[in-house]
């Protein structure tokens, strides 16, 4: 495969951080441009950060010294020089939105970790291992922006990308009526350390704000279906949900309850559907996709936060705990990497996944 140049938008950040951390040895990415804020703008990247560099492994040199171009008042410049640009930036949606578009009108295609055109209809938001196929909707993006190449991708909350993984299986074989789906999200999921935030030390905080109604209402355009208009939600199964941060600094956790519609499926056929699950990503052999997507521990107290998170470098989807319950059919607890899996791998993997497919020629 040949290597392309890619931009990191919003390269300061932890998002940011974490995508120059997987891409500075990729095989099929090169990292040729950083992009910040006006406040960053004209610096090096370490000037920038200013000591805050958040990653375990440490900053190379030859990305220390690397440039930082503002990421609106350069667009054009940088749009130049990259065959793509992933976005990572904190700023309000309505310019987040402005932004994306604006690159993708330059012909240059965005993956971005931003919410901002989450609920685009024909914007793809895409697990690559659950609905690779609405990829197809970005011809429908292009005639709407008036580009060529130009798109925006986008990859989901990362609070709902533990326990849709499990669900999606099953629901190839059964009708799931509804779900609940509780998550205890580490700080990182709000860009912070224990440095930073003391205050989450020893403690929960039961909200996370917007958190809970994209936990309910994304896994339905994940699930839904491509139209004449874009991506149609799907009208089922009913998700609620509650969200809570914990004192974990990487990994989200979800206690998952579900209710079949109808027939329902042995204990023995849902650990057969999770054990033999793949996708897209694991035929085609991406770079960054795990060779089992859904582990499943037969262990009563894993999967554990600190123990399996990193599973598969982080890739892996983490379930156990499977049995029966009272109220609902079955209950579970699953497990992903919120900055990984939920974040910049699961961007990267969505970006080889495109690339692969030759929507970025």
């Amino acid at each position: 495969m040949k290597k392309c140049d890619v931009g990191v938008i919003g390269a300061t950040g932890m998002v940011g951080q974490r995508f120059i951390t997987l891409l500075e040895n990729h095989p099929w990415f090169n990292i040729k441009v950083l992009a910040a804020s006006s406040r960053s703008a004209g610096k090096s990247y370490a000037e920038a950060l200013n000591g805050r560099w958040c990653m375990d492994s440490a900053l190379s040199d030859d990305i220390a010294n690397m440039h930082i171009y503002d990421a609106v008042a350069d667009m054009e410049t940088i749009a130049k020089q990259v065959n793509f640009v992933f976005c990572a930036v904190d700023m309000p949606k309505d310019e987040i939105k402005k932004l994306e578009e604006a690159y993708a009108k330059l012909e240059c295609p965005v993956i971005s970790n931003n919410s901002a055109n989450r609920g685009t209809p024909d914007v793809p938001m895409i697990i690559p291992e659950i609905n690779p196929q609405h990829a197809k909707v970005i011809e429908q993006q292009r005639k709407r922006l008036g580009t060529k190449r130009g798109f925006i991708a986008v990859k989901s909350n990362c609070s709902l990308q533990s326990y849709v993984p499990a669900m999606h299986p099953l629901m190839q074989k059964y009708e799931i009526e509804s779900a609940l789906a509780c998550t205890y999200q580490a700080i990182s999921g709000a860009g912070k350390t224990f440095e930073r935030w003391p205050e989450m030390v020893d403690n929960v905080i039961p909200f996370i704000g917007g958190e809970e109604e994209k936990s309910e209402n994304e896994p339905l355009k994940i699930w839904g279906r491509l139209t004449e208009n874009g991506i149609e939600n799907a009208k089922s199964p009913v998700i609620t949900s509650q969200c809570l941060r914990v004192a974990a600094s990487n990994g989200h956790m979800a206690a998952v309850f579900i209710k079949f519609k109808g027939d329902k499926p042995t204990k023995d056929e849902i650990l057969s559907l999770w054990k033999n699950y793949s996708g897209v990503p694991q035929k085609l052999g991406l770079p960054s996709a795990p060779k089992q997507f859904l582990h499943y521990f037969e262990e009563e107290n894993r999967p554990q936060t600190r123990l399996d998170r990193d599973n598969e470098h982080g890739m892996a989807v983490n379930i156990g705990r499977l049995r029966e319950d009272r109220i609902f059919d079955y209950k579970f607890v699953c497990l992903s990497h919120n900055t990984l899996r939920g974040a910049a791998s699961g961007a990267v993997l969505l970006a080889e996944l495109l690339y692969a497919e030759g929507y970025m020629d």
